[in-house]
């Protein structure tokens, strides 16, 4: 008998301004402030939910327990999610999964990082690096002996800077492309409050920074990142019978892959970068929303390093093979082109703190299909899809879309009570109090500390 999954809403977001890590506010903190806006903008308590998956890189195994029984002490399953880049995402896609099987009619999709300053690095120098494989590849192919020390710079933005330099080899791209695709991420995020830069640059300043590898400067790459993001997932019927047809968008398409043999038997640079990934679950997500690539507007891709938004328009059928630099040239990937991409100024301005970075992207887009993106707003949106990538390898691609019953009512503004899009707030007691279980025992310590009330 075929499988027919039940459709699966998002009904509320909300986010913390994404931040340069500074110790400031520890991770229950940041998740508490994401989980409450998710549910005032639901409007539902937090005893409705049924089940929750939380994603983060960085902690020991059961912060998503210490993060949600602030919220209340309910007993539901909480799953905890690391896949590297992707874990926002991935956790989305435990929040979905439950709704589409019937396992449940309201879940919580959480994600948040508390990282440190700097490069990003392994805790681990006893075990087997699951990224061995594609370190021993690069080596090969770029002969290890052509670094200087001084230019071999963080692995992750290597292996990047690598596959952009394989795309300007094959098809022509120049460096000035990957410039112009940095310069036009800083110059989206001048207009988001959530982003972590907010200063416009030129394609010259960014080609003139500082060098951070070989091909990549600074603006060119996301920097670390402190924050959270949360989702509330549910189904028609809960939908239905809450009246949320005023904030409901429907989850039409999800495309989940990891690396196939492409990844080493092509000996591709851009392939170590993950674009088969991007090809399978892209394909996937189009196929089950009955979409192409020219039906979608509006695009959070995973741009942790300029080169990969370029290589990255071809995976995702954006253009031919080889023209991704025409894409640019065109300004198709900005407002007033076929697509905008990274309205929000993507990773490498808006921040990347992993597990929020994918629930983050779910965000934006929820709010630029409700229309209610304020600075940020794209024209005439119908689809809206998100790209979320993790070498080692995980890629989700999402399409969104308002679903047919969807109606014009209450406003994330009249919900929270201020312009979500153009503003970020906090939370307080009163708030926390809308939305909070009443299980919540009394050994846990203060949901917010005193400095913030």
């Amino acid at each position: 008998m075929p499988y027919n999954p039940r459709k699966a809403f998002v009904v509320g977001v909300g986010m913390t301004k994404f931040d340069k890590p500074r110790g400031e506010r520890d991770y229950p903190e940041l998740a508490l402030e994401a989980t409450t806006k998710a549910l005032l903008d639901a409007e539902i308590n937090y005893d409705q939910v049924e089940t929750a998956a939380v994603g983060y890189c960085y902690g020991d195994s059961t912060c998503g327990q210490r993060a949600l029984y602030q919220m209340g002490m309910t007993g539901i399953p909480i799953v905890n999610v690391n896949n590297n880049c992707s874990t926002g995402s991935s956790a989305f896609v435990h929040a979905v999964t439950a709704i589409m099987s019937g396992q449940a009619d309201a879940a919580l999709a959480l994600g948040f990082e508390k990282m440190a300053p700097g490069s990003l690095g392994s805790a681990w120098d006893d075990r087997a690096n699951p990224m061995e494989g594609t370190t021993a590849q690069l080596f090969e192919i770029e002969g290890e002996k052509e670094y200087k020390d001084e230019e071999f710079g963080p692995f992750s933005a290597r292996i990047f800077a690598a596959a952009g330099l394989e795309y300007m080899e094959k098809y022509g791209a120049k460096q000035e492309h990957i410039a112009k695709i940095a310069a036009k991420n800083h110059t989206h995020s001048v207009k988001n409050p959530y982003a972590q830069f907010r200063f416009p640059q030129t394609h010259e300043q960014v080609a003139k920074a500082r060098k951070i590898t070989r091909e990549l400067t600074l603006p060119m790459c996301s920097p670390t990142s402190d924050g959270a993001a949360a989702a509330v997932v549910v189904s028609e019927e809960f939908v239905q019978k809450h009246n949320l047809q005023d904030r409901a968008i429907e989850l039409v398409g999800m495309g989940v892959s990891t690396d196939t043999p492409k990844l080493y038997e092509d000996r591709s640079r851009i392939e170590l970068a993950g674009s088969d990934m991007t090809r399978r679950a892209s394909s996937i997500a189009y196929k089950q929303a009955g979409v192409s690539p020219k039906d979608i507007q509006v695009i959070e891709l995973h741009d942790c390093f300029a080169p990969n938004e370029l290589i990255t328009y071809e995976a995702l059928g954006l253009c031919g093979k080889g023209e991704a630099h025409k894409l640019v040239d065109a300004g198709d990937n900005t407002y007033g082109g076929k697509w905008v991409v990274n309205p929000s100024g993507g990773l490498e301005s808006k921040g990347h703190p992993l597990g929020a970075t994918g629930l983050g992207m779910i965000f934006y887009l929820t709010l630029q299909l409700r229309e209610e993106a304020g600075d940020l707003q794209v024209k005439n949106v119908k689809n809206a899809m998100s790209h979320n990538l993790g070498l080692g390898g995980s890629c989700v691609v999402t399409v969104l879309r308002k679903p047919g019953f969807y109606k014009k009512g209450k406003t994330t503004a009249d919900r929270l009570g201020y312009n979500v899009a153009n503003e970020v707030r906090t939370v307080s007691e009163a708030d926390l109090a809308k939305v909070r279980s009443k299980h919540v025992s009394d050994y846990l310590p203060p949901a917010l500390p005193e400095s913030k009330l």
